[in-house]
């Protein structure tokens, strides 16, 4: 991994997102700031997760200098219209209590979101009981980040006590379906979740696995096609602290919305507009995009984006995956 490849791999997925009518994305990425710059060249909206990490990475050395390094970038963005940052570490367990406590002081004092994986296997579960005698949800709470600005991302294996901490802390979730049940053949409680009012958003990604029109159809046939489409959307939205800016066609919000054709035969009869949307959408229908206003793909060919000259730069990286191995 370079930054080079970083850059290379952000651009491919922008493109694929525009060609999924995607407006925002979130991700975690090891170069934060190859992933801001190009999301911000290409006129595409993003929220950039800052890496905090005790361990040396391609971010920094340590959690002192993640948490300097991630200050930094967040100053140099602040009040950017169309990218944003986040703190976020792994895991629960992947942080000291101390670490952990300088994080907390410095959302609170930057009013900034945390993003981290919670309780997304029956081992990160273990781990924790093992090393501080309590679940990982109890550990944050223990530590105050159960507040309505931690994100946290897949919550699949919950105890009713834990449900009862996400209810009532007001944490967002961001529900991942299609990587929870390749890695772990089971989902998050959806149903539950959205029938307590819990802050829910949907995310697709991974290896092979970048498709959310297929996560929007999971979600609703766990829950109600209006959930599982709020959760793309304005939910989505929302757990990225961007409620207020997008998400839904509204007086004073930036117009980020793309253009589904529902007239082919593969959606017909429309006599249900939003089920055949839910249940019959997908990138093949997406025509038109804009993001803030600016037009990104038209009559879904890409304005802004050199499709071939990306792509030309996947197959260089390919082959090198390849002679080495992986």
């Amino acid at each position: 991994m370079s930054p080079e490849f970083a850059r290379d791999g952000t651009l491919a997925a922008i493109a694929e997102m525009l060609k999924s009518g995607i407006t925002c994305f979130c991700d975690r990425p090891l170069y934060p700031e190859e992933t801001l710059r190009t999301a911000h060249e290409q006129g595409m909206r993003a929220v950039v997760g800052m890496p905090v990490t005790e361990a040396p990475s391609p971010w920094a050395k340590n959690a002192a200098e993640s948490l300097t390094r991630s200050l930094s970038l967040r100053d140099k963005y602040k009040g950017n219209p169309l990218v944003s940052t986040a703190f976020a570490p792994d895991t629960a367990n992947s942080l000291s209590d101390q670490t952990f406590g300088r994080l907390v002081t410095l959302a609170d004092e930057l009013d900034a979101c945390i993003m981290l994986d919670l309780h997304r296997s029956l081992g990160e579960i273990a781990e924790c009981v093992s090393a501080h005698g309590m679940r990982p949800i109890e550990r944050l709470g223990a530590l105050g980040l159960l507040t309505p600005a931690l994100n946290a991302v897949h919550m699949v294996h919950l105890t009713a006590a834990d449900m009862s901490l996400v209810q009532r802390t007001g944490i967002s979730i961001t529900l991942r379906p299609q990587l929870d049940l390749k890695f772990s053949q089971v989902l998050a409680p959806i149903a539950e979740f959205a029938a307590v009012g819990v802050r829910l958003g949907l995310g697709s990604g991974g290896a092979l696995i970048q498709d959310l029109w297929t996560e929007i159809k999971l979600a609703a046939l766990l829950t109600t096609p209006w959930d599982a489409l709020h959760a793309a959307t304005r939910g989505g939205a929302a757990v990225l602290g961007l409620e207020g800016e997008v998400g839904s066609l509204e007086a004073g919000k930036w117009a980020d919305l793309c253009c589904v054709d529902l007239s082919g035969p593969g959606t017909q009869p429309v006599n249900n507009p939003l089920e055949r949307l839910v249940f019959s959408g997908g990138r093949d229908l997406i025509s038109d995009v804009w993001v803030a206003g600016r037009q990104l793909l038209s009559g879904g060919e890409l304005t802004r984006l050199d499709w071939p000259e990306v792509a030309a730069r996947s197959a260089v990286w390919a082959s090198r995956m390849n002679l080495r191995g992986g």
